[in-house]
């Protein structure tokens, strides 16, 4: 009998990805392609949801055509994506009644405040486990149907539905108009501020109050079984699509993080640290976020505490797309001094997130003298993550009680020697990469493996995970306690930039 394989779409913030995994968990084939940021004007971020289908499509063809296999070789394909990013279309004509809002915008501040009222942030975090935010979906969908000529009125007519890119792909791989299914898993459910973690339901009060009628959601689902079956002619005929998580959780499933305790931080776009804990819902009183790890089939869902980074990887790409001070990405490690030269630069561009939660701070670098250069600036960069995910371990070991012993770590900036020591110097614990350092598309793979039979289950993915490398910490304590009270000293910086009277 021919090997089979499974197939991850990673649907990502810069860029969608296919990749082939053989049973081992290793990669045999790949396809990529960016896609357009549009940004209308300051604090909004869009994607086109069409430009997205069609390079899916096409990297879907390029991977099975790197790993030298066709749609018949597949077992299953998994899906996982950029979360909180929003999108509202048409179900009869599969048009986007508007581009997908990402989830770095900021427009909907203003929603965010009215929505609050007299009880403030924290106003539905008993339920969602999430901060009232311009992060999350909801508010978007909002957005969209108050500002978009019309939409209200097909919206409560039934013609409109919304989903995250999960739901946007999942839905055209199974059909679109001709009997798409329009459903999510319930990690991605779990960042839209209208689900209930505990029932796993969409709650009608929270919906009502954003003005979003129950027909536009799709249906919840676990993370690991079979939604339906790929239906476009020549794409993934007949295939089943059986794995969907956000881009986070399956990172954490990919790094087989499956014990209370165990984390992991992924270096994307943006720094998502998450920790498992377990069948417990752990509210956080330190800034993180209460969300769905995953859910395998029928067993119960398993929890996680999160901290949530804005940016990370696109402060590299805007200092090489913006500044130009890079033509390339992995250009800014050899560019990087030594040291800051003095700088901190605090990336607050869409506000602050974990711990923060301050919608109203923006970007600085503090710090500057006529000895700096465009050196600095690369490092100061690097540091930047390093300090923000510092805040969070801190944050996470205050809610859990629990003190990590290493910190796994995936995502392109791994291959960062210089970040990846430094990390280890601030956090003061081994940092360690595993050898397949792709493990969100990875853990989408195994989801949808372990919903057709083709893993067996968890254990089949701790036996497959690897270490590739580790950095232990080398920092003296007095330097690193040093630059890090410099850090939250340049934080103090960013606050209350944004005043009531200046224009989204």
């Amino acid at each position: 009998m021919a090997e089979k394989y499974v197939l991850a779409i990673d649907q990502g913030t810069t860029s969608s990805r296919a990749i082939v995994f053989n049973h081992e968990g290793r990669i045999v084939g790949s396809g990529q392609k960016e896609h357009e940021q549009i940004m209308p004007r300051a604090g909004w971020v869009e994607h086109d949801a069409i430009e997205i289908w069609q390079n899916i499509r096409e990297v879907v063809a390029v991977a099975l055509a790197d790993a030298q296999v066709n749609s018949d070789s597949l077992a299953a394909v998994g899906v996982t994506n950029q979360r909180e990013t929003t999108l509202v279309w048409d179900k009869n004509t599969g048009e986007p009644v508007y581009n997908a809002i990402v989830w770095q915008d900021t427009r909907t501040g203003k929603i965010i405040e009215q929505l609050g009222g007299d009880e403030g942030q924290d106003k539905y975090k008993a339920r969602v486990g999430l901060p009232l935010a311009t992060y999350f979906c909801g508010p978007k969908v909002k957005w969209i149907l108050d500002n978009v000529e019309g939409a209200r009125a097909r919206a409560e007519a039934g013609d409109l539905v919304m989903g995250t890119m999960d739901t946007w792909v999942i839905w055209n791989l199974t059909g679109g108009v001709d009997g798409g299914k329009h459903v999510t898993d319930v990690t991605n459910a779990s960042r839209t501020m209208l689900m209930d973690l505990k029932t796993l339901s969409w709650d009608p009060e929270i919906a009502a109050d954003m003005g979003i009628p129950l027909s536009m959601l799709p249906e919840i689902k676990s993370s690991s079984e079979v939604y339906g079956y790929g239906r476009p002619a020549g794409l993934l005929y007949d295939v089943p699509i059986a794995g969907d998580l956000g881009d986070q959780q399956a990172a954490t499933f990919g790094q087989a993080a499956f014990e209370p305790g165990m984390a992991k931080n992924t270096y994307g776009t943006g720094c998502f640290m998450i920790m498992n804990t377990g069948e417990e819902i752990v509210p956080s009183k330190n800034g993180l976020l209460t969300t769905v790890c995953y859910k395998i089939g029928d067993n119960k869902p398993i929890y996680a505490l999160e901290g949530s980074i804005a940016l990370a990887g696109s402060l590299v790409q805007w200092l090489r797309d913006q500044l130009g001070i890079i033509s390339s990405a992995p250009e800014v490690e050899s560019l990087a001094a030594d040291d800051n030269g003095g700088i901190y630069f605090v990336p607050a561009f869409s506000g602050l997130f974990a711990p923060y939660w301050r919608s109203d701070a923006r970007g600085a670098i503090v710090g500057m003298t006529r000895f700096v250069d465009k050196s600095h600036f690369a490092r100061a960069a690097l540091e930047a993550t390093a300090y923000q995910t510092r805040e969070v371990l801190d944050a996470m070991e205050a809610d859990s009680g629990v003190t990590l012993a290493e910190l796994k770590v995936d995502g392109g900036m791994t291959m960062n020697e210089t970040l990846m020591q430094f990390q280890a110097d601030q956090v003061g614990v081994p940092v360690i990469r595993p050898v397949v350092a792709e493990t969100t598309a990875l853990g989408a793979a195994y989801a949808a493996g372990i919903a057709v039979g083709y893993w067996d289950g968890e254990q089949d993915v701790i036996d497959n995970w690897a270490e590739a490398k580790r950095w232990e910490p080398k920092m003296e304590d007095g330097e690193r306690d040093r630059l890090y009270r410099q850090w939250k000293k340049a934080v103090t910086r960013t606050l209350d930039w944004v005043d009531d009277d200046v224009k989204e």
